[in-house]
């Protein structure tokens, strides 16, 4: 046995930074807003990383960078607008605020037991011919939330239940948390036959209800998920480097080995990091204070830790604000505490 002291050959520096967002969005504005002001200070994206504890932790700064038109990679998990759910749940909404898209009819008549490529294209065929083809009856379908979600024809059941549960998710008063809601409940036992892991679909679907609570109009939440990561370097900033630059986004797991000059870890919350399902076990809750420590020295110059305060966790029914304890005891000379609201 050899006894190990660690120490740091590095003179002065800046303090870690801790910091308490309101919420996951203004988290994510604000690790944005950092990236952009690092980035003006000569640090290229490509030294820049966002870590975080699982991948769904950072659906919501993805769709922030997309929108500050900040290019980046993700590693160890999928974009959150690729993965094969959330597109699904997409195609509902999509279908509600158009009517008459077919990719998206396509997409969620097939997912229903039974229904093959003939029957769907019967059923939107029928749409769009009958129901939508004519302006006159297209207007008053979108201005009438429910004449156009009427049942008709002799579709089997299960595209019948289909039509109820899109008639009840269209009402004018509810708002796009409540038509994802509404459309998630019909969903789960289609999730749940598709995939295997379906725990963690379902947690990544959570998350973009969530999300959807920010939204005042479906129409503004597809326009933001319908952006996609530019690929070229930060618009109105000049690479000093090469001509692409990306920020990296990356689960801690993936991270091991690397170094950036700058590391920003996200979703230092309680009960998201280390996970509550580590609480049963000392081996686990170990194992997330090593991770906790893989994240925090792959820094080499710039370390932020952030957490939001308010998030609300569906399976479990609580409401998630208090910092990850692994951060407790860290005195104000080691960790500068910030606040944003």
């Amino acid at each position: 046995m050899y006894t190990k002291e660690l120490y740091t050959k590095k003179d002065g520096g800046e303090l870690p930074q801790l910091v308490a967002a309101e919420n996951e969005n203004m988290q994510s504005r604000f690790v944005v807003q950092k990236i952009l002001e690092f980035r003006e200070t000569g640090i290229p994206l490509e030294e820049i990383a966002v870590l975080f504890r699982s991948s769904f932790h950072s659906f919501d700064l993805e769709i922030e960078l997309a929108k500050a038109n900040i290019p980046f990679l993700k590693f160890g998990g999928y974009k959150f607008i690729e993965t094969s759910h959330v597109k699904d749940v997409i195609a509902y909404l999509r279908v509600l605020e158009n009517p008459q898209d077919v990719v998206s009819w396509n997409r969620i008549l097939m997912l229903i037991e039974g229904v093959g490529p003939r029957t769907a294209e019967k059923v939107v065929d029928d749409i769009l011919k009958r129901r939508v083809g004519l302006a006159k009856e297209y207007r008053e379908a979108v201005t009438s939330t429910t004449k156009f979600w009427m049942e008709y024809g002799n579709y089997p059941d299960q595209v019948k239940k289909l039509f109820k549960v899109l008639k009840e998710a269209v009402s004018a008063k509810t708002s796009p948390a409540e038509k994802t809601e509404c459309i998630l409940r019909y969903y789960e036992p289609i999730l749940r036959a598709r995939y295997e892991d379906y725990q963690k679909r379902k947690k990544d679907l959570e998350t973009f209800q969530n999300m959807t609570e920010r939204y005042n109009s479906v129409d503004e939440l597809l326009t933001d998920l319908a952006l996609e990561p530019p690929n070229q370097s930060v618009s109105d900033i000049e690479s000093p480097g090469p001509e692409t630059e990306y920020l990296t986004l990356s689960t801690i797991h993936s991270s091991k080995g690397l170094e950036w000059n700058t590391v920003i870890i996200i979703y230092a919350l309680e009960g998201r990091f280390p996970t509550m399902r580590s609480a049963a076990s000392d081996e686990e809750m170990e194992e997330e204070r090593r991770l906790m420590y893989v994240a925090c020295t792959r820094a080499k110059e710039h370390l932020m830790i952030t957490y939001p305060m308010n998030i609300y966790d569906r399976e479990s029914g609580l409401i998630l604000t208090k910092p990850s304890r692994f951060l407790a005891g860290i005195g104000e000379q080691l960790l500068e505490p910030w606040v944003v609201d």
